[in-house]
Order: C-alpha cells, then sequence, then structure tokens
C-alpha cells in the first residue's frame, strides 16, 4: 500500500468497509484512529446460487486479523442476520471483545452456544444513551426505530471529531416493537457538532411516507379476513413487531397464529425474555395447525426471500414434513424483496402458483413496512444532525450514488462514495479515498470457511456447467493397457463414453516406448483425449481426474 501506512495517527478517523458496501448484507466496517480499530457488525449475506452448494458468505476478515492486537472492539448495532450473523464463525480469527444490546446479546449468545463458543465471549450489554469507552473511541447508542428490537445509531467520538454510524433505522413514530428513533439525541448531536454521517441508503430512490408499522395491522386484519382457507404469512423471523401483529390481525378474524419453524421460535422466545413480546400472547406450533379447520389457521413463516431451506420453500416444494396448503389457500409476503434475491423469490411463487395458492405481495396491497428510511426520513436526519460530509452505506452502488446525489440537493455540502475495500479518511478535513485494500468473501461450507474465488468452488461451478469424467486405467510397467479403462461420467451424456475410451486407447497407444513407462505423460495423454473427444462430441471441457496403476 504505497497511499497510507494502514496504521491510522491520532487526529485521524479512518473508515474501510469490508463487507456491505455496494451490497446489501454482510457488513462489516472499519473505523482507525490513534493506532487502534473499532468494528461496527459484522453480519452474513446470501450466496443466491453464485456458489453450488452453498447458502451463506461472510466477509473475509484478513485485514484486521492481521492486525488483531490493534482491534479495540466490536459493536453490533442489531441482531439482524447481516450485521451479526457473521460472528460465530469468524469471532476466533478476532477475538476481540463484544458490545451488544439486550436483544442482540441474547440473540448472539444463542448462536455461540450452537458453534460450540458458549462462555467464551465477552459480550458487554448496552442500553440506549450509554457511554462506551473501547480504545481511542467514545461510542454513545441512540434508540432507533427498525424492523427489530433494540435498533441503534452509533455516535462515534475521537480526538479527531465525531462520526454518526446511522444503519438500518426509521422515523417510525409508532413501531409496534422497540423504541422510536431518539429525535431529542440526534439533535444534541447536531448542535455538538457532527463532522461525518454515515447512513443507510437501502430506500434512497423511495419518496414520500413509507407509513408506520401500527398502520399495517389494519390493512393485514382486513386482507386476512377477505380470504377463506389457510393463511400463511411469511416474514423475516427477527421481525417481532410484524410477528405480533399478524398475531393480533388473525385473533380479529378469530384465527390461531400458528409459527412455522425454529428460528421463529427462537426469536420469539428471546423477544420474550427481553420483555418484548408478552409470555401470555397466545401462539401455536406447526403441529397443532393440523388439528384446526383451514378457516381457523393463519401460518406465520420464514422464506420470504426464497432462502432453499426456509419453510415457505419447502411448503411450495411441497416436501415439508409438517405443513402443507391446498389450492385455495392464500400466501401473503409481508416483506421487501432484497435486491438479488429475485430469481429464488420468483421460483417459490412459481411453485406455488402451479399448486392453486394464491401469492400476495406489496403492491396493491399494503402488507408490509419497511426498516430503513426514505428520502423524506433522510432528509430529516440531515436537518437533526447538520453533517458537514455523508458516507453513504448499506446499499447496492446504485443506492449509494443516488442517496449521495440526494444528499447534495438536500444541503450537504460533501460526500464521498465508498464500496468494499476502499480505505477513506473521514476527517480531518473533508473525506477522502486514499486507496483500496482487498475484500474479498468466504463461504460457509459446511463447518469450514472457504474462499469465494478459491479453486474448491471453481472446481465445483466448473463441474457445474461441464460436468466432469473420471478415467481409472491400468497399465503394465511398459506402459501397456492390461483393460479396458473404466470411465465414469457425471452431468454429461452417458452416450458418450465409447467414443470417450476409444479416444483414450489411441492416445495411449501411440505414446513412444518410454513415454509409456513414465506415468505422468500417459495420465496427461489421457486427460487430452478426454477433453478432445468429449469437447468434440458435446461441446463440453469438463473436469478430468485420471487414476493409473502400475501393474
Amino acid at each position: 500500500m504505497a497511499g497510507h501506512s494502514l496504521r491510522p495517527v491520532p487526529g485521524e478517523l479512518l473508515f474501510i468497509p469490508l463487507g456491505g458496501a455496494g451490497e446489501i448484507g454482510m457488513n462489516l466496517n472499519l473505523y482507525g484512529s490513534a493506532g487502534r480499530w473499532l468494528m461496527v457488525d459484522l453480519g452474513i449475506g446470501f450466496c443466491n446460487g453464485a456458489a453450488p452448494g452453498v447458502d451463506v458468505m461472510v466477509p473475509d476478515p484478513d485485514f484486521i486479523e492481521r492486525r488483531q492486537d490493534a482491534l479495540a472492539g466490536l459493536v453490533l448495532t442489531h441482531a439482524h442476520e447481516d450485521h451479526i450473523g457473521a460472528v460465530p464463525a469468524l469471532w476466533p480469527r478476532l477475538r476481540c471483545p463484544i458490545y451488544a444490546s439486550p436483544f442482540a446479546a441474547a440473540v448472539l449468545r444463542r448462536k455461540l452456544r450452537d458453534a460450540g463458543l458458549g462462555g467464551e465471549v465477552a459480550i458487554t450489554e448496552f442500553a440506549p444513551g450509554r457511554r462506551m469507552e473501547i480504545g481511542p473511541f467514545s461510542v454513545e447508542a441512540i434508540a432507533a426505530a427498525h424492523s427489530i428490537p433494540e435498533g441503534n445509531i452509533l455516535a462515534i467520538r475521537c480526538a479527531a471529531g465525531l462520526a454518526v454510524h446511522a444503519t438500518d433505522w426509521r422515523l417510525d413514530p409508532d413501531p409496534v416493537v422497540g423504541h422510536r428513533t431518539d429525535a431529542v439525541a440526534l439533535q444534541a448531536l447536531g448542535r455538538e457538532g457532527v463532522d461525518i454521517l454515515l447512513c443507510d441508503s437501502t430506500n434512497a430512490f423511495v419518496d414520500g411516507d413509507l407509513g408506520s408499522e401500527a398502520a399495517l395491522e389494519p390493512s393485514l386484519t382486513d386482507l386476512i379476513g377477505s380470504c377463506r382457507g389457510r393463511v400463511a404469512v411469511t416474514c423475516f423471523s427477527s421481525n417481532i413487531g410484524r410477528i405480533a401483529t399478524i398475531v393480533r390481525a388473525a385473533a380479529a378474524n378469530g384465527r390461531e397464529a400458528c409459527l412455522v419453524g425454529r428460528s421463529l421460535w427462537r426469536m420469539v422466545e428471546v423477544a420474550r425474555e427481553t420483555g418484548w413480546l408478552d409470555a401470555d400472547m397466545r401462539l401455536l406450533t406447526e403441529h397443532d395447525a393440523g388439528y384446526l379447520p383451514p378457516e381457523r389457521v393463519v401460518l406465520v413463516l420464514t422464506g420470504s426471500q426464497g432462502e432453499p431451506r426456509a419453510a415457505l420453500t419447502r411448503v411450495a416444494a411441497g416436501d415439508h414434513p409438517t405443513v402443507a396448503l391446498e389450492p385455495g389457500d392464500t400466501v401473503i409476503y409481508s416483506s421487501r424483496t432484497i435486491p438479488g434475491n429475485e430469481p429464488a423469490i420468483g421460483e417459490v411463487r412459481n411453485r406455488l402458483a402451479r399448486r392453486g395458492i394464491e401469492v400476495v405481495a406489496d403492491g396493491p396491497h399494503f402488507v408490509h413496512v419497511s426498516g430503513h428510511p426514505g428520502r423524506g426520513e433522510l432528509a430529516a436526519l440531515y436537518q437533526w444532525l447538520r453533517p458537514k460530509a455523508l458516507v453513504p452505506i448499506h446499499g447496492e452502488a446504485r443506492h449509494l450514488f443516488e442517496h449521495a446525489a440526494f444528499a447534495g440537493k438536500s444541503g450537504v455540502a460533501d460526500s464521498i462514495v465508498v464500496e468494499n475495500g476502499t480505505l477513506a479518511r473521514l476527517y480531518p478535513g473533508p473525506p477522502e479515498i486514499l486507496d483500496r485494500i482487498e475484500a474479498g468473501r468466504l463461504a460457509v461450507d459446511g463447518s469450514r470457511l472457504i474462499a469465494m474465488d478459491g479453486a474448491a468452488l471453481r472446481a465445483r461451478q466448473r463441474i457445474g456447467a461441464a460436468g466432469s469424467a473420471v478415467a481409472t486405467l491400468v497399465v503394465d510397467r511398459r506402459g501397456r493397457l492390461v483393460d479396458r479403462p473404466l470411465v465414469s461420467l457425471q452431468g454429461l451424456d452417458d452416450g458418450l463414453e465409447e467414443s470417450v475410451i476409444a479416444a483414450l486407447v489411441d492416445a495411449v497407444d501411440a505414446l513412444a516406448g518410454g513415454a509409456k513407462r513414465d506415468d505422468a505423460p500417459v495420465a496427461d495423454a489421457a486427460r487430452r483425449a478426454i477433453r478432445r473427444s468429449i469437447h468434440k462430441a458435446a461441446g463440453k471441457r469438463p473436469m478430468v481426474d485420471i487414476h493409473l496403476v502400475r501393474y
């Protein structure tokens, strides 16, 4: 790196996003000052078919892992998976203190226990208004409304100045569950003087009033009342306010709300423990639903983003062990489509349609309230904070650039757009991009983490696209074939086998005597012959593996 030593000095604040900038999900943000780094959020992203056999990916922490002794701590803004989900996989590489709200801490402790890290990680809980001294940083948590309890905007102070990290928030005046966004505290920051605002860009294109969670209940109540068979409502398991809204809408129509799936029950359990849901709220299990007539049931399930293992995906495929939908039933998508998930969501909806199940999504029906600010709320935050400059975060590139343009029209004097791997100096002076560092992704492959651009996944992608061929050759010491080669083709037409074997035999027989006595030339000739034969017949270049046995 020629642009900067990568050791932040006193009097400056550096910023490096390693995930979540230029994409939605997989958030990992680093702030640097006085030789130390502060991490904000550590989340997962969904692969959406990009890697065969892999559903989830996490940001590669290599940059900060190599500077582990300079990592002062990790602050989690809230408990959504794209902000907290990578902690169990990556904390063993970082081993830093963690700071989280009570709800997020309760969710995280369950994850850590499942990962075999129970009791090993130091978690400090914080409440809104608390200041935490973390290395050279003084971090204040400010209550923010969001689609999960205990969202937080962070005021990050150091000797260099004041930065506000505002990811995942709303100005919902009447959240069903959770705090309102603390306007008084934010206005106080504005009077103090905000040097830089790093702000949610998810709805940078959205004008107008996005509505309140409380306003959703009458709409869902009317919609469920118009349905005749079973009703299934899909939402994120962490949207505790939405679950409460669905339960009340179901009860208003004489229906029972039945939770389907372990993730929903776990989130409800945490919400009850932390006081965000009444312990006596009536919720039935998926097994209970089978004993009720269809017109008495509202199923609440995950799978709104087409996740392969989620309940709704399995129901749509007809292979859920306990839940089935029939023609005349209705599925309500009480969620937004996260960019990139459109193909998976479309496939699930098509399967439901083929089964005669009606699908209701946002558009003509009011079935969802976003947890992210639209333009009106962004403008209000600018007025309260009066930041000198803006760095758009939490969005794809188009969201980030649109947010920067909107902020400029709304009176924010300066802005820069950064993406994963950008090294930026936030202050002193106007924000500027200094350089880039490597910012990769890791695939969660079973119990391992492997590089998304590594050899293993490249091989899987190639096999998926072009197939594979495995040949076993038994030759004597002179290199002559002792028996007919065995060839196994995967992902290719079995009718190619005879032509492949013939080409392989010809190639080995054509080798000179000296070459035949060496394993490498024999295997190489066999490999080339198989590839040429399959490419000529099928236009494919498969992965080829040769097993050579000397007899």
